[in-house]
């Protein structure tokens, strides 16, 4: 039986090694390279002909349900960690501070891999479409420029004012409605996409934002008394 080509590369003798046929082990390598690249340029043919390696087909485009999501969802994250940080700075309960540097430092690296998508698709971080065009729904869902759960200007302007306690039970509520809405984008996604890396994060973000609304909840229903 003829070794493998790996085998070859690692010999030290400096007899070349003939086979059955008399083809030495050099040449034996430069066929098998020929063969590779050989196939190589068939499977691009062929993929190209079937429409397989074209962009619109094999990552999504511009206008598409994941690039959608990855755009509104960053900016609604954007959102979240500004909110968190809020309350890791100024909330006066230990547990609200704790619970605002955790979503912002989780928020944010969703964030970059959302981002990280984007580039690796070819696509600019903003897109053409209003938001929430991708999902079946999402006309309705926006209210006053804003996408589910977000709060607005004044809303976040009055969340910087207000300070003590009062600023504690205000982030809980706000939080809690942007999650609601953030898990309800979320469904929209994972109902519309088939691509493994996004349905796979989003079903992690999913699952997180669950687990924080138990905690907000829980901490504002103690706050409350």
């Amino acid at each position: 039986m003829t070794a493998p080509a790996t085998a070859e590369t690692e010999r030290t003798t400096d007899t070349p090694t003939v086979d059955g046929d008399g083809r030495g082990a050099g040449g034996r390598r430069r066929f098998g390279v020929l063969v590779l690249a050989l196939a190589v340029v068939v499977g691009l043919l062929l993929g190209y002909a079937g429409g397989l390696l074209t962009p619109r087909l094999t990552r999504p485009g511009d206008a598409s349900v994941e690039a959608g999501f990855a755009r509104d969802m960053s900016t609604h994250h954007a959102q979240a960690v500004g909110m968190g940080l809020i309350a890791f700075q100024r909330a006066t309960d230990p547990e609200v501070r704790q619970i605002g540097v955790d979503i912002a430092t989780g928020q944010q690296g969703e964030m970059g891999t959302m981002q990280t998508w984007l580039r690796s698709w070819g696509l600019d971080p903003t897109g053409s479409q209003p938001p929430m065009a991708w999902m079946p729904d999402g006309d309705g869902l926006v209210r006053n420029g804003l996408m589910p759960g977000m709060a607005s200007p004044e809303e976040m302007a009055k969340l910087r004012a207000t300070q003590g306690r009062e600023l504690d039970i205000l982030f809980l509520e706000m939080m809690i409605r942007h999650h609601l809405g953030g898990i309800h984008m979320i469904d929209g996604v994972l109902a519309a996409s088939a691509e493994p890396d996004v349905v796979r994060t989003a079903q992690t973000m999913k699952n997180t934002q669950r687990t924080d609304l138990t905690n907000l909840q829980a901490a504002l229903k103690r706050l409350r008394g």
